[in-house]
């Protein structure tokens, strides 16, 4: 496989998590660590599907220690410190700083072997940064107060660890995306231990729901997390750093259209931003080899 076609593959994970927000809405008010445990269900069942025509897929399960640490600290760890966030603190504020995650992805990049971190990569990412700034600074005042000191270092943290999970998986770039799937099971697990300490359950009320909570599984909780491991072992990991930032943009989009939220400058702004930031990171030389 190509670094340009993985690189390809790992763009449609940005495309899934931007369906997250619109699909999230439509499950109606299921707690958040019983929605995780749901859809992770679902996701690792999805990258289980292929195993019944590659039954070797199976063996993927079979890892060291540190890469079940890993899968399991990015998918669980991502998911539970931002829940925890979203509790502590208003989620304009919590997701701005969670998003701080792609920008990490571009300056982590320059630690791997045979990487090289170049301006217009960090130039791209801040622009993007810069147009999530103006998404969320749209929507109303950033509220900074003491009592959410708590939420916003949840979000810092869940922003580091997801940045650290994705780079760190180029470390480890001969784990099969089989794996994948069991850290989705996993995390499922995990996610229900959470939900029955600290949460009431709550099903799905219609079929709507029920179909909605279903998307989510298959799409953004589950093959998002599939393609993003092929782009993050084998793609252009600074350019796919950059690409994330188009996800809040086109979550909003995709909330216009279904009528949870509405059209504003703001969002055009940020739309050019993000853009702008995706064709600086685009447009870098790229280095000649030997």
């Amino acid at each position: 496989m190509t670094t340009r076609t993985a690189t390809s593959i790992g763009f449609f994970a940005v495309l899934f998590w931007s369906l997250l927000a619109v699909l999230t809405a439509a499950t109606g008010k299921i707690p958040p660590f019983q929605l995780a445990a749901m859809t992770f269900l679902v996701g690792g069942l999805v990258g289980m599907t292929s195993w019944i025509a590659r039954p070797q897929g199976l063996k993927a399960l079979s890892q060291k220690p540190v890469v079940w640490a890993l899968g399991l600290g990015g998918l669980f760890g991502y998911h539970a410190l931002y829940f925890a966030a979203l509790r502590m603190a208003p989620p304009a504020e919590a997701g701005l700083l969670n998003y701080l995650w792609p920008l990490l992805i571009v300056l982590f990049s320059s630690l791997l072997p045979g990487e090289h971190l170049r301006r217009a990569h960090v130039v791209g990412a801040l622009l993007g940064f810069a147009g999530v700034v103006v998404l969320i600074a749209g929507r109303g005042a950033l509220d900074a107060r003491a009592e959410y000191v708590p939420g916003y270092v949840c979000a810092f943290i869940a922003a580091f660890v997801w940045a650290a999970y994705s780079v760190l998986s180029r470390r480890f770039g001969e784990v099969p995306t089989d794996a994948v799937a069991g850290f989705c099971l996993m995390t499922s697990l995990l996610s229900l231990l959470c939900h029955l300490a600290f949460e009431t359950t709550v099903w799905p009320e219609t079929t709507t729901q029920w179909l909605a909570l279903l998307a989510l599984g298959i799409g953004p909780v589950g093959a998002a997390f599939y393609v993003w491991d092929i782009g993050m072992k084998r793609g252009d990991i600074r350019l796919l750093g950059v690409a994330s930032y188009a996800t809040p943009v086109l979550s909003t989009l995709l909330l216009v259209v279904a009528g949870y939220a509405e059209p504003s400058t703001t969002l055009a702004v940020s739309c050019g931003l993000i853009v702008l930031g995706a064709l600086v990171a685009t447009l870098t030389p790229k280095r000649v080899r030997a």
